[in-house]
């Protein structure tokens, strides 16, 4: 808008420059340099008006001057005398006497172009010389905008130039011509737009034409190349080549949508639903309503206060004693276009009710005492730690219960009496720890930092224990040849041995958790990074040999597990579960768990069903002969699940959460695949104490008994019979 104002105010002053070309040549070298000028000079021509301003202000102003400044206007009139005697050249006021600032404005060279181009360079453009004008230092920011707007009386008329970088400040008649402009009227204030019409062409012979040309002679003879066409065309339509067309009868293409609705064709169709009608006007539309239609002042108040949509009456009852006193209604046509909206674009569609009972569509569920036995009551609580208690493991028989937690002890607990029977010191944080399940061991892995720690805690029969030993005393493990790999394996030594600490694993990041094989005789690791691909070491104890199985992990790994009876592997990242096959060394599945960060992940006895806690309050059943998504998805935890579990031999499994509780639930897995599993929430467990916004840790069930155990942040381990 700016460019395009200045673009009219040049063109105005176009015709004013053009009548002053002869006295700017007679001025010479100076003319020149005043309209090819820099930016820098910019100043001149206000700084000579000012001088010319003071030489003709009136006699009132000039008695009030100094002294001083009368003895300096008297030394400048005697050098310019001198000056014009010497025939020096005349002063520059008389050459800018007939210029305007419009010549400062068509001396950027650049055309219409867009002035963003410039904005990443020191100059704006280039003058008639070819030199670039630079842009003017502008170090304004919005507190000084905002200063300017409220201090200069002539903030509202002054623009930007763009193709300068200069503010120009309008004079009286620019902003005229702009205000005229903007009412759609002419930019001239002299010319009138309702001037009489000359016309030249009327009805009333002139006595002279209006122009002397004679008349053609095709003008008065009719065409032969017509005649032809027109003979050509009715021969045509005589011949039927040619129909003519009809027109049609106007009169039956309007008609009234619903005068007849009844009985035109959308009111035959099934579906159809007839507009409503309006309502039939009440009491309180009469002009003259009962006394209790009238409102209050306090109902007119309530009234005005209420949204439009909320009122009950869309207008206020009046009382007229007669009919011809009542006025217009003000919202007629508004209600009128309210009513063409209801017609038109609200749907009308006639559903078909099925009258059924709610109860109905809730499926029959089979009640919990049907489905016993589960854990109902907690019978025992096992104490002595000082810290969270992060993990929990029972024994393959079922007699003994390992734990370990944030203060660095493993302890383990005879179950039927909560007896601590020993306690091991390790110095570190114990992250996870797991029973080997194979019964004819007793061995229990550790994970420590980033140490793994093979325990024989030594309570079994001595067959166990001699069989226990044979596996770790490594008699098939093949000779190192060399240690530069990632896994070291050592055995313990000295006070280690009196721990019954057997052997140690050393991994190059920290231990997350630790997963036996059914067999008992291969160890999973897991180290979650995101920037190293060791996140997974599978060991073999008998061997002592360590190996990484994935050359590329696809992923943050949480948890892994072994199938129970296949040579398959579970590997569950933050969002998804994948399958492998170790012996054909491929992914055979990938499970989408639709939850945003998995924290836990089990797997059925049977094989063919995991369920994954999150951290986003979920839990997700899995079936892996139906799909890859979650076959049933369960909320009803409050907040993070910490663990899951399933029972060794009943149909039961377990989820432990943040909120503290350890809800149990029935799963009938069947034979037959057709039918669904059936899973039923049976019970919540309650009992441990959040302690810093974390509730239940870790659970696990008991191999042959109906029991569960759990680990809370509040130092202790609970068993649910």
């Amino acid at each position: 808008m700016t460019s395009f104002l200045l673009r009219i105010f040049n063109f105005n002053n176009k015709s004013a420059e053009d009548s002053e070309d002869g006295e700017d040549s007679e001025d010479g070298e100076d003319s020149e340099d005043s309209v090819f000028s820099g930016l820098e000079d910019s100043g001149s021509d206000s700084e000579d008006d000012e001088d010319e301003e003071q030489e003709e202000r009136p006699d009132e102003d000039e008695a009030l001057k100094t002294k001083e400044e009368e003895e300096e206007e008297d030394e400048e009139e005697e050098e310019e005398e001198e000056q014009q005697d010497e025939g020096a050249a005349p002063k520059a006021g008389d050459e800018y006497e007939h210029d305007s600032s419009d010549e400062e404005d068509i001396r950027n060279t650049v055309g219409n172009i867009p002035m963003a181009w410039y904005k990443d360079f020191p100059h704006i453009g280039y003058n008639l010389d070819g030199k670039k004008i630079f842009k003017p230092i502008r170090n304004k920011d919005e507190l000084d905008d905002f200063l300017d707007k409220m201090e200069n009386p002539d903030y509202w008329r002054t623009v930007h130039d763009e193709q300068t970088g200069s503010d120009v400040v309008l004079s009286e008649e620019q902003v005229a011509l702009v205000t005229r402009l903007q009412r759609g009227q002419f930019g001239d204030v002299n010319f009138n737009e309702y001037q009489p019409q000359v016309e030249f062409f009327s009805g009333d012979v002139m006595q002279h034409p209006v122009t002397g040309r004679p008349a053609d002679k095709r003008s008065f003879i009719p065409s032969l190349v017509e005649k032809e066409k027109v003979s050509k065309l009715v021969h045509a339509i005589k011949m039927g080549w040619i129909k003519p067309r009809r027109h049609d009868d106007d009169r039956g293409r309007y008609y009234d949508l619903w005068a007849n609705e009844d009985a035109s064709i959308l009111a035959r169709h099934k579906m159809h639903l007839p507009a409503p009608k309006i309502p039939l006007p009440g009491h309180h539309e009469s002009y003259n309503p009962p006394p209790e239609y009238l409102f209050t002042a306090e109902e007119s108040a309530l009234w005005e206060q209420q949204d439009p949509s909320d009122r009950k009456c869309p207008f206020v009852p009046r009382k007229f004693s007669a009919l011809r006193q009542v006025p217009a209604f003000p919202r007629f046509i508004h209600e009128r276009f309210e009513r063409c909206l209801d017609l038109y674009l609200c749907p009308r569609q006639r559903k078909l009710r099925v009258n059924v009972n709610p109860e109905d569509l809730i499926p029959k569920l089979p009640k919990p005492r049907d489905l016993q036995p589960f854990p109902t009551t907690q019978s025992l609580v096992y104490r002595g730690h000082s810290g969270l208690v992060r993990s929990i493991s029972v024994s393959p028989s079922g007699q003994w219960l390992a734990s370990g937690g944030d203060d660095g002890s493993v302890r383990f607990w005879e179950v039927c009496s909560a007896r601590c029977v020993r306690t091991i010191q390790t110095g570190g944080t114990i992250k996870n720890l797991s029973w080997n399940p194979n019964l004819s061991v007793c061995l229990l892995a550790v994970a420590l930092d980033s140490v793994v720690l093979i325990l024989s805690p030594s309570l079994a029969d001595r067959q166990v224990l001699a069989s226990s030993e044979r596996l770790l005393s490594g008699q098939g493990a093949e000779p190192a040849e060399e240690e530069a790999g990632p896994v070291v394996w050592s055995e313990a030594e000295g006070e280690e041995l009196n721990q019954w600490i057997r052997l140690k694993i050393k991994h190059p990041k920290a231990v997350h958790q630790v997963a036996w094989h059914a067999k008992g005789d291969y160890l999973a690791s897991v180290m979650p990074d995101h920037s190293s691909h060791l996140q997974v070491f599978i060991h073999q104890v008998s061997r002592r040999r360590s190996q990484n199985p994935f050359r590329k992990n696809k992923g943050l790994v949480q948890r892994v597990s072994f199938h129970p009876a296949r040579p398959y592997f579970f590997v569950a990242t933050q969002r998804s579960v994948r399958i492998y096959n170790l012996v054909k060394q491929e992914m055979t599945k990938k499970l989408q768990a639709n939850s945003k960060w998995i924290s836990s992940m089990a797997v059925h006895p049977g094989g063919d069903h995991v369920i994954c806690g999150s951290f986003d309050c979920r839990l997700s059943w899995f079936d892996l002969d139906l799909s890859t998504k979650p076959y049933k998805m369960l909320r009803h935890h409050q907040k993070a699940v910490r663990g899951v579990a399933y029972h060794r031999l009943y149909p039961l499994f377990a989820s432990a959460s943040d909120d503290g509780t350890v809800i149990v639930c029935h799963s009938t897995v069947y034979n037959d695949l057709l039918q669904n599993p059936l899973i039923v929430p049976v019970k919540v467990l309650r009992g441990h104490v959040k302690t810093d916004e974390l509730g239940v840790l870790d659970v696990t069930f008991h191999p042959t008994q109906p029991w569960v155990f759990s680990s809370g942040a509040d130092a202790t381990i609970r068993l649910f019979t």
